[in-house]
């Protein structure tokens, strides 16, 4: 299965029209949150307007700049992944929206004890032994894919913790800009390719024994 990762989307709709080729080449297309710049639903429709011609599978997350009304149109439209999970040509996905508490107060802020438990009715959700791969927009603790321009990192112990026991095939993440980059924690390859508009994605090449990833150009 081929998968297009796209994460803080922030509204740029001209992004993702310069992605017609690259979209040709996809099973399934993964938005990884910050699908508005703090918009609701109209703002939500034009984004999904703008990938519904290629008729590809889109499944969701929102991010913490987005507000209730997004999840609630991903939601409308069957695609909200958001502390869920379903099960694609025999491979699971499962969804964390939102992110950690920041200093900016944004929309859709969590603590780490919702984080786990989220994740954890998601997972319960899906078949024992279905692999899975982890849409979050919040990424883990401690890696390449979470750390400011002064080096802190700042990902979530709880989507680390999880990602150690519930061993992903692979985790799409972003939320943190300046962080874009791949690295593994164990043997889950975690990717951040950066904000759309910065003209970046993640590709990935997933079956159910495992996952090649690398951040491409639009």
């Amino acid at each position: 299965m081929n998968i297009l990762g796209l994460t803080d989307i922030h509204g740029h709709v001209k992004a993702l029209q310069n992605m017609n080729d690259m979209i040709l080449t996809a099973d399934l297309i993964l938005l990884v949150g910050d699908i508005t710049n703090f918009g609701r639903q109209a703002e939500t429709e034009s984004i999904l307007s703008a990938l519904e011609p290629h008729g590809k599978k889109v499944l969701a997350v929102s991010g913490n700049c987005d507000y209730p009304e997004v999840d609630a149109c991903l939601t409308d439209r069957n695609l909200n992944l958001h502390a869920t999970s379903v099960v694609v040509d025999g491979i699971g996905f499962l969804g964390l929206g939102g992110s950690l508490i920041t200093p900016f107060g944004t929309p859709n802020e969590m603590s780490e004890d919702e984080i786990e438990s989220r994740l954890e009715r998601a997972y319960a959700r899906l078949e024992p032994d279905t692999p899975f791969v982890l849409v979050s927009h919040q990424p883990p603790h401690d890696t390449r894919c979470d750390r400011l321009a002064s080096g802190m990192h700042v990902g979530s112990r709880m989507v680390r913790n999880f990602i150690e026991k519930r061993r992903p095939l692979a985790c799409f993440t972003g939320h943190i800009h300046e962080s874009v980059g791949t690295d593994r924690i164990g043997a889950t390859p975690i990717i951040n390719p950066g904000p759309l508009g910065t003209g970046f994605y993640a590709f990935a090449e997933i079956n159910r024994q495992s996952a090649s990833v690398d951040i491409r150009p639009i």
